[in-house]
This record gives structure tokens, sequence and C-alpha cells, in this order.
């Protein structure tokens, strides 16, 4: 599958969505009130500690935290560090992957201000 085979002509016109919807994929991975906010902490932060990033992003909780971390992690978009001290110090960080995301979420948010303009 292309870049070019995905909706493109008409809305969907190409697009296999009936068996994989790429679109779907993708919003299944960044999807959810948490996600896009923790990569645009750890994007603008650099390397942060998990208390850092639950300050930073207001009215979240642990559990949402954490299992966002870990979902985010396993599809490839921030990598979580563990540094071997006592106590125990872990950070995350933004991958090449999430980088070459974040154009894409800056698209979104541009069109999301002229819309409600």
């Amino acid at each position: 599958m292309t870049a070019e085979t995905i909706c493109t002509d008409k809305p969907c016109a190409k697009c296999p969505c009936m068996d994989f919807c790429p679109l779907d994929n993708a919003m299944r991975i960044i999807g959810g009130k948490w996600k896009v906010p923790i990569l645009c902490a750890l994007h603008q932060d650099g390397a942060t500690r998990y208390n850092e990033l639950k300050r930073k992003i207001r009215g979240i909780t642990n559990t949402m935290l954490a299992s966002s971390l870990k979902e985010l992690e396993e599809a490839g978009l921030i990598s979580r560090t563990q540094f071997m001290e006592i106590p125990v110090r872990v950070e995350y960080a933004t991958t090449d992957s999430c980088n070459a995301l974040l154009p894409i979420l800056n698209q979104l948010a541009h069109w999301g201000v002229s819309i409600t303009n």
C-alpha cells in the first residue's frame, strides 16, 4: 500500500478501509484524552521523569498516566530509560518515530485553530 492509494481523490475512494484502515490504526495509537498531551510535554521538555509529567498534565490520574506511557512505549513513540540508582530513576523521552509524528500533530493543531475562527 502506498500513500497515493490512501484517501486521495474522493474521500477514501481507494482506501482499503474495509480490510485495514491505516488512519484508524494511527488514531488507535495516539487517540484518547491523554496521549497527545504526554507526547507534547515530552517533546517540549525532553527526557522527563514520571512525577514531572504528572505535574505538567493537569487532571491525569496515576493509572491513566502509567497506562498511557506503557501504550506509547509499546507503540514505539516514547522510550523509557531506567537508571540503576538508589532510588531508581526513570525517564521518558520521545523517539524518532514520535518526532516524525509531531509535524503532523502540529498541522492538525493549525487546522483546529482555523476551524474555530
